[in-house]
């Protein structure tokens, strides 16, 4: 397998067989971070092929001086951000729609170890909710809380896929969790699973 440098060189030289890798590497990451922004599926895939899209057109000018993890999150955070500017509309979540997670989607055959078809639409039911919430976020606010807590970045790193200080990102951090918290308790919903770092 070739490392990671070395596919980078090859993709900046034409080879599109070592920017498909690239792409098989990442496609997963970017998918997920593309799906917490948007909410939806079709969205979701839309946006990570459009990434990927300029990730290619502009792999000539990549300087490997931030690692390509964070240069491809940077181009799909700001895909997601122009498409959510264009629509100006809040996202729903589909209550009938399975929910993607890192590991697949929630299925709806339980095995006989598995949880209890009601812990499973309980903790289904939870996820909506807080991606539902997240959605509901300004776009600023959705990419931290996105990139932070749920993709698990470093400060340091979202700091650099933004373009934005430091502390500009603890602040807007911040400022989302207090907004997700008083929704929470609004809603009436008492801290629990998922929301522990809330």
């Amino acid at each position: 397998m070739l490392l990671e440098e070395e596919l980078i060189t090859r993709s900046q030289n034409g080879d599109m067989d070592a920017f498909e890798e690239l792409v098989a590497r990442y496609e997963r990451r970017v998918y997920s971070i593309a799906f917490r922004f948007m909410g939806n599926q079709e969205d979701a895939s839309d946006l990570a092929q459009e990434a990927f899209l300029k990730a290619y057109q502009a792999i000539k000018n990549f300087r490997q001086e931030a690692s390509f993890s964070t240069w491809i999150c940077r181009i799909v955070s700001n895909v997601c951000r122009d498409q959510l500017r264009k629509a100006k509309r809040t996202i729903q979540t589909s209550l009938d729609e399975e929910v993607w997670l890192e590991e697949g989607t929630v299925t709806k055959q339980v095995k006989d170890h598995a949880p209890t078809t009601e812990q499973v639409y309980e903790r289904k039911e939870l996820k909506e909710y807080l991606q539902g919430l997240i959605n509901n976020l300004n776009p600023e606010y959705r990419m931290v809380v996105v990139l932070r807590d749920i993709q698990g970045y470093s400060y340091e790193e979202i700091a650099e896929m933004l373009n934005c200080s430091l502390g500009t990102v603890k602040s807007r951090l911040n400022r989302a969790r207090k907004v997700l918290r008083e929704q929470i308790n609004s809603d009436g919903r008492e801290r629990g699973e998922g929301n522990e770092r809330l």
